[in-house]
């Protein structure tokens, strides 16, 4: 948190969170009990050991900075899945991150999955899904955190393999003809980008569309091709109508006419501030953000992969952008107002949430 201490103003703020992964909320607390559960070997003898192996500094991308005998982030985040093997993993997975999440004040939330990780080591993709939907189901009732989620092709496996997949996973999603089971509404892009640019996957986000799914997708930041990738996302991806939200997208700010873009067909960008920071100084980072948000674009906060990031969560995420890019209360809570209209939330949650804001703000 680089000093930093969240201030009493942005733990009460109600929250949405429309970027996260799931298997990035995976505590080492958890991963430890299910290595042991599961008979998975860990490469530490003690859990002091598992601990200080997430004090790392990752090499962001090997294939641009070479390898400096550190390991990049998707190898740790990737061997952490390896403790996900059956249903009731997956399940305490995400109610760990909803009762965390309601700590937080988080009150609604779309997480990134994907089964592809899973089920190339054999897992069910049932167990997956199954164990998702019922911590959907339970995380609502229990935590009062209700959740749409995002099935993730990953990137640099083939497209072929993300087909199968999604054609795997489509019973659980909520399809137009009603016969899904609920669980996801929307498609996105995860994992390595190096040369898997958007519209690689452009039939993956057809049958998306056709089946009455929203579209989202990963646009990392300062990634090779990183500009191109974001120009794909708002000008040629689903037949030139463009994706309905962009995943990070911080490059954008590199030229006016993705800026423009942005404006004119209504794309929001989730941004994930304590990512970058990692990457970026704060007197480089936080002016970028700042000029998106007086640009008029419309921006969101959120985590990413807290547990694999220092720790940092939704509510760190914001009080680094309430501290550097210098918002005030009310810049901070049309935020969430920003989150709650691009999220894919049934209207009746929406209008509770904005209300609820509605509140806060005249009570702050």
């Amino acid at each position: 948190m680089n000093g930093l201490e969240i201030s009493p103003f942005i733990a009460a703020l109600p929250k949405v969170e429309l970027h996260i992964h799931i298997e990035g909320t995976l505590t080492p607390a958890l991963r430890w009990k299910l290595a042991h559960r599961n008979n998975i070997p860990l490469p530490y003898e003690t859990y002091s050991e598992l601990v200080d192996s997430y004090k790392v500094t990752y090499n962001h991308r090997r294939e641009l900075n070479g390898d400096n005998g550190a390991p990049t982030f998707l190898e740790t985040y990737f061997a952490g899945c390896q403790v996900l093997c059956t249903e009731d993993d997956f399940y305490e997975l995400a109610m760990d991150y909803f009762r965390k999440a309601a700590e937080m004040n988080v009150r609604y939330v779309e997480p990134f999955f994907d089964i592809q990780a899973h089920t190339k080591r054999g897992v069910a993709a049932e167990a997956v899904l199954d164990g998702f939907l019922r911590a959907q189901r339970d995380g609502a009732e229990r935590c009062d955190v209700r959740s749409n989620w995002i099935f993730c092709f990953l990137r640099d496996e083939s497209v072929e393999s993300g087909l199968e997949a999604y054609r795997t996973a489509r019973p659980w999603a909520t399809t137009k003809d009603g016969k899904g089971k609920g669980l996801f509404h929307a498609v996105g892009l995860a994992s390595n980008e190096y040369d898997r640019p958007p519209l690689l996957f452009e039939e993956g986000f057809r049958l998306a569309k056709e089946d009455g799914l929203h579209v989202t997708m990963h646009c990392d930041v300062d990634q090779k091709d990183a500009v191109d990738h974001v120009h794909e996302a708002i000008f040629q991806v689903c037949a030139g109508q463009g994706t309905e939200r962009i995943d990070h997208g911080l490059n954008a700010i590199d030229r006016p006419d993705l800026m423009q873009g942005l404006k004119e067909r209504n794309i929001g960008l989730t941004l994930c501030p304590h990512a970058y920071h990692r990457r970026q100084a704060t007197e480089t980072l936080f002016p970028k953000i700042r000029k998106l948000w007086d640009e008029g674009v419309k921006i969101c906060i959120n985590s990413d992969d807290p547990t694999y990031m220092h720790n940092v969560w939704i509510d760190g995420n914001m009080m680094k952008v309430y501290e550097y890019c210098r918002f005030s209360e009310g810049d901070m809570i049309q935020l969430v107002r920003n989150a709650v209209e691009m999220s894919w939330a049934e209207d009746e949650v929406k209008q509770e949430i904005l209300k609820e804001l509605e509140e806060f703000a005249v009570s702050s």
